[in-house]
């Protein structure tokens, strides 16, 4: 399946679903720590009014004074009275990743149509590897470059990753359908030999069915478990082709600043003639896992390993790691090390190392 037929597919749907449902973004937030993760400064005001209780002043609308509080609320009504009187507060503490991130607790829910973070953001001026891939080659008919790209070592980099869930409480007050988009670039910015081109540029457009779960696996709370389709291609025409679908699996534990994320997926078969890659599960594997650490003070921890689950000749897999760390605000600098196959769908059966240096503006936490 491509690109250009996929996302009006998916369009049609999330129109479909959101005149289908009742809007639930009309019901405030439980915890105004759920507000925390909106991206957008207006949207995240707004939700901190209705996680409060308190409607945004208008030109027509004069400030009002706060209700006179009773000095010991009794009932639990009275004390969420009381609460909702009290002056807007900064979180206490923060959401845990996978709270923030999929909305999973009551208190975290923030209805549909909220667009968030969901892979980290980043821009890698910085990106060198060492070893080029001048002739990408595939098993296809067709798929393999006779002629060297004169592609040099040292690139830029950078990722876009944004969500929206367009459906909240599919089932009774657990499921929700979530929409995800992440773009991946490498810009050969520095090679004028060849007009500084874009050597590769990966789309990833996602449907993702989101569950809470609560359960204790040695030490580690199971919070999320998800199903989702995955669609990812290069957009590009023969000989460079590539995509491939598959069905992902998400599993999501965490305990006080860690998160462990188990993805296993199954490749949706393809017709040979339209197959660009026969073996790309045998390369770019049969599952993922990523471990997050956050410290508390900025910095923060990803490690991702992947593998083709196969012995011999098919056995395969990567490895990248991540780290972040505080700049100015929100600005964070970004070392990216990656060693293995498929570091993007072009390079799939090509391995290499690569090292990168730039900023970040969103990463996991």
């Amino acid at each position: 399946m491509r690109l250009s037929t996929l996302l009006p597919a998916l369009g049609c749907l999330a129109c479909a679903l959101a005149a289908a449902r009742t809007r639930a973004d009309d019901v405030p937030p439980a915890d105004p720590r759920a507000c925390t993760a909106i991206t957008a400064d207006a949207e995240r005001l707004a939700c901190y009014d209705r996680a409060m209780g308190r409607a945004a002043p208008t030109a027509h609308s004069p400030l009002k004074t706060p209700p006179v509080r009773s000095p010991t609320p009794q009932t639990l009504d009275d004390q969420l009275r009381y609460a909702r009187a009290e002056p807007l507060q900064a979180p206490t503490a923060p959401l845990s990743l996978l709270d923030s991130r999929w909305e999973l607790s009551p208190q975290s829910k923030l209805g549909p149509f909220h667009v968030r973070a969901y892979k980290p953001v980043y821009l890698l001026p910085a990106f060198y590897t060492s070893r080029t891939n001048q002739t990408p080659s595939s098993p296809a008919s067709g798929h393999t470059v006779a002629r060297t790209e004169g592609l040099d070592k040292l690139e830029s980099k950078f990722q876009l990753s944004l969500k929206t869930k367009i459906w909240q409480g599919m089932f009774g007050d657990n499921g929700d359908l979530w929409m995800g988009y992440t773009q991946t670039s490498h810009w050969q910015v520095y090679n004028s030999d060849i007009s500084r081109p874009f050597r590769e540029t990966n789309y990833e457009p996602e449907a993702i069915l989101a569950f809470r779960t609560n359960y204790d696996v040695f030490g580690w709370k199971g919070r999320l478990l998800g199903v989702g389709f995955d669609h990812q291609s290069n957009g590009r025409a023969d000989p460079l082709s590539r995509s491939w679908n598959r069905v992902v699996f998400d599993l999501g534990l965490e305990r006080e600043g860690w998160t462990l994320m188990l993805r296993p997926w199954i490749r949706v078969p393809e017709s040979r003639r339209n197959d660009d890659n026969p073996d790309i599960a045998d390369y770019l594997g049969r599952g993922d896992l990523l471990l997050v650490h956050d410290w508390g003070s900025g910095h923060e921890l990803a490690v991702m390993l992947r593998h083709s689950l196969r012995g011999g000749d098919r056995s395969h897999g990567a490895v990248q790691v991540d780290w972040a760390f505080p700049i100015h605000n929100e600005l964070r600098g970004h070392v990216q090390i990656f060693s293995g196959y498929g570091e993007s769908l072009i390079d799939y059966n090509h391995r290499a190392t690569y090292l990168g240096l730039g900023v970040s503006m969103l990463e996991w936490y």
